[in-house]
């Protein structure tokens, strides 16, 4: 039941990742592949590292659609549809975070001390 509540979060620093793999910026794309192993610690301030990065990331994802429709503009291009498209991206990742404030979640870093890392 944690995975379904995680996939989100896990779909995307996957997509984050593979923006990243465009640009070819390794640092970017191994900080997006390890973003998701820090889930399996089960500390108070987990959540609050993930949903920092998942605001980056949906910040990233806002300058490359801005920075994109610039583009298409000048080139005289259609740029709605890939607004929406990168918009509900977005969105998306911005919306991943908000799935720490269920009390599954809530119950599994929030209320954890003692345990470090649990696998289910």
């Amino acid at each position: 039941m944690t995975f379904l509540y995680l996939l989100p979060v896990l779909l995307s620093f996957l997509l984050l990742a593979a923006h990243f793999l465009r640009g070819m910026s390794l640092v970017l794309i191994g900080l997006c592949l390890f973003a998701p192993l820090l889930l399996l610690i089960r500390r108070r301030w987990v959540p609050w590292i993930i949903q920092i990065m998942l605001l980056f990331g949906a910040l990233e994802w806002l300058a490359t659609m801005a920075a994109l429709i610039n583009e298409r503009q000048q080139e005289g291009r259609d740029w709605h549809r890939m607004a929406i498209i990168l918009g509900g991206v977005m969105l998306f990742t911005a919306a991943s975070g908000l799935v720490f404030g269920s009390p599954t979640m809530r119950r599994r870093y929030v209320n954890s001390r003692n345990a470090v890392i649990v696998i289910d």
